[in-house]
């Protein structure tokens, strides 16, 4: 009977873990660059009115 690989299944495992590490990271990084706050969206600045513009009472 053949003795099983150890070396080769934990090099497999190690592959696996590290690919997953990076999937994991790349989904982080994409998603924190797709939607980044504009300045524009934080601060919502009503029109300004004038006296002219504002109706009678």
């Amino acid at each position: 009977m053949a003795k099983p690989n150890y070396s080769f299944a934990k090099r497999q495992r190690d592959l696996a873990k590290k690919q997953k590490k990076e999937d994991k990271l790349r989904r982080k990084s994409e998603g924190a660059s797709d939607n980044p706050p504009q300045d524009d969206e934080l601060q919502e600045v009503p029109p300004q009115t004038t006296d002219d513009e504002k109706p009678a009472d």
